[in-house]
This record gives structure tokens, sequence and C-alpha cells, in this order.
């Protein structure tokens, strides 16, 4: 299988066909670059307020509710582009007001597979920026998507820097980690997280990132990142544990080739065996003594 992810840069708008030629062209571009499965990145979903003029796109509340009522329209264009394309589509992550878990909006990605099945996947820990500022909230739990490609789960940014939440997916095979980071160490941050994550489940990791600059929200002004594709160091995998990266904040699709065999094998029978050995640290890591030294 191929995977695409992203660094996706976020355009001001002038009309819903401007939005859905984009978004066409991209997963075009993958699929006709023989992509199976395609990622995008956190808050790509933005954009849409910017339909609603500069004065909205410029109010991070307005913003909010804005993208959150075009939301539904956007899932069904996702939708139709995984149906004609045949592919699985982790859309940009976009702020949704969701009665069912409160008065402000959660940061919720939608996945997408060609049968026209859709789920979703909230992020579960909020950015000092998202809690202190805008005021997001943590969304509903962790899912595990069973699909045709194997089993995927969904890291949002600051959720793949959690090695419990890692963790509770341990049975995926990929995890999709869409990012938007305002500079190179916050997108270090995802990246070195998502390498962990690989390393400790021995399942291939995908980051996708918003580059580029959009001044005209608060939320997201200035992106930096790049996309990448991460695997355990280890038999049938590069030594180096990339698959693939992109230059930093050089818009474009990441593209790496997966055989789904290979992660089966390396968690069977790796050099290490750090997903099987996991529960090993119980017991020895606490509690801890303190021995005085001088």
């Amino acid at each position: 299988m191929r995977i695409a992810t992203a660094s996706y840069p976020l355009d001001v708008l002038e009309c819903w066909d401007g939005y859905a030629a984009k978004l066409s062209g991209w997963v075009a571009e993958a699929s006709s670059n023989g992509a199976d499965l395609l990622v995008f990145p956190e808050y790509a979903g933005m954009e849409l307020a910017t339909l609603a003029g500069p004065s909205v796109a410029g109010d991070l509340e307005a913003s909010f509710r804005a993208v959150s009522d075009l939301v539904p329209e956007a899932d069904a264009l996702h939708a139709d582009l995984a149906r004609r394309y045949k592919l699985h589509i982790l859309a940009g992550s976009a702020p949704v007001f969701d009665p069912s878990l409160g008065h402000r909006p959660v940061n919720r990605a939608r996945f997408f597979a060609p049968n026209g099945a859709m789920g979703i996947q909230d992020k579960q820990i909020m950015t000092r920026y998202e809690r202190e500022v805008a005021d997001i909230v943590p969304g509903a739990p962790l899912r595990l998507f069973d699909t045709s490609l194997g089993r995927i789960g969904v890291l949002i940014c600051y959720d793949s820097e959690f090695p419990l939440l890692g963790r509770a997916l341990a049975e995926a095979e990929f995890m999709l980690v869409p990012s938007c980071t305002e500079a190179l160490a916050g997108h270090s941050r995802v990246r070195i997280g998502a390498m962990a994550r690989a390393l400790e489940s021995q399942c291939v990791t995908v980051v996708a990132s918003t580059v580029g600059t959009a001044p005209w929200t608060d939320l997201m002004d200035v992106s930096v990142g790049k996309g990448g594709i991460f695997c355990p160091p280890d038999t049938g995998f590069p030594a180096t544990g990339v698959m693939a990266e992109g230059q930093l904040d050089e818009a474009g699709w990441v593209y790496a080739d997966v055989d789904p065999a290979a992660i089966a094998h390396v968690r069977r029978d790796g050099v290490v065996l750090n997903r099987a050995h996991w529960s090993e640290q119980e017991g020895r890591a606490g509690p801890i003594t303190i021995e005085r030294m001088g």
C-alpha cells in the first residue's frame, strides 16, 4: 500500500467551488501517484472560515462557528472523493461544536473509507493555546478503525507526545498524526513523539503538517512543518526509523510504500519486541528509591 501525507498550506477561499477544486486537486494528485491512504493535517479545515469573509475569519470564536457549520458539507465532499478514487482519507481536523459534548468546540478529525463509511476522532489533550486562549476542549475517547488496509488510529498533534495514548492504540498498524505547529520546536516535538510511538508499538506513524502563513487567523498565522512517515528501526524497515520526509515548509504530498506484512513480522520476530515487552515495565518503574551520593 502507498501512504500520502500532506504538507498543506491554507488559502483564502473565494467560494465553495474554490475549496472543492483545491481539495479535489490534492486528492486527484495523490491518487494518480498510486496512494491508498491520504492524511491531511490538524486544523486544515480552518481555511473554510475565509468563505464567511475576513471579519469572521479574523475573529477566533466566529471563525470556529463558521467552520463548524460547514463541516457537514466538507464531509460530504471528502466522502464523495473517497468513493470516487477508492481511497481512505483522513480529513484535516476542524473545530466542531458537538452538543453531546458540551457548549465548547472540540478539535475533530474525520476518517473516510471507499465504501462510504465515516468515523471521527477528537483530540484528547489540549495545548496551552487551545485551553488558555481558544477554549477548545477534549472530545470523545480514542477509537480504532478496522479497515481493509489494516487497523488505523489517530493521535492529533499534541496527543502523539503522550505514550499512554499511543499504547491505547497498540493494536493499530498505522497511527495517523495530523499536526499544526507554529515553530520548528513544535514540529520537532510532534516528530519525536510520532517516532517514539512507532518504536513502542512497532507500527507505522504518519505525520501531516500545515505549512506557510495564514495571517487572517490567530490560531495558525504561521505554520512550520513537513510531512513524514516513520517506522520501527528494525527488520524490514529503514535503520533510521524514517521512511519518507518532505522538505521543511514545502507544500505537497510525501509518499511511502508500506507492506503491512512487514509490520506483522517485526511484531512477531523483530530484533527487539518493544510492543510485546511493554508490560514488563510494571513494577520496575516505581516506586523509585532515591540514593544520596554526596
